[in-house]
């Protein structure tokens, strides 16, 4: 396919496999700006586990205990960001896969279509994955969002 003929007909397969490989590598910048997202969040946990971990030395055995139980729950929204990162980079590198199959696939002149179609179906299944646990994490954080302001409702309530 790819010798030392430049036909148009030559010309026209190579921007066809061009084309069909650039589809694969749009769901990899997706799949980039997510795990982005991602990372931040679990940038924005970390802070917040930072700060709760410095305030529980000083804090009296009701406001500690208070800190425990948020403590707990930020570390289940890092497990859920966990997984979405995990999935994303997996479906990230079953992407590069499918383009490098459309590729060698075609150096090879071969019938890749099973392996192209499992590495592509694998990456989009880990792509929902991802979104999956990240749905989850944004879930948990605004449930712990409305506690938070429902508790410091009932505080200036009180005071």
């Amino acid at each position: 396919m790819f010798g030392s003929d430049a036909s148009p007909a030559s010309l026209e397969n190579v921007a066809h496999i061009i084309q069909v490989a650039l589809t694969p590598i749009f769901l990899l910048s997706g799949i980039a700006a997510l795990l982005s997202v991602f990372a931040t969040r679990l940038a924005r946990v970390a802070d917040q586990v930072d700060r709760l971990t410095e305030a529980i030395e000083d804090a009296t055995p009701e406001r500690a205990l208070h800190m425990s139980a948020r403590l707990a729950f930020l570390r289940r929204r890092s497990h859920a960001l966990d997984a979405a990162v995990v999935l994303g980079a997996i479906g990230g590198g079953l992407t590069c896969g499918a383009a490098l199959a459309l590729f060698v696939g075609a150096l090879r002149d071969a019938a890749v279509a099973s392996v192209l179609f499992g590495l592509f179906g694998l990456a989009v299944i880990s792509t929902i994955g991802a979104l999956a646990a990240f749905v989850i994490e944004m879930l948990m954080a605004s449930r712990g969002l409305r506690a938070e302001a429902a508790k410091g409702r009932q505080t200036a309530r009180t005071s």
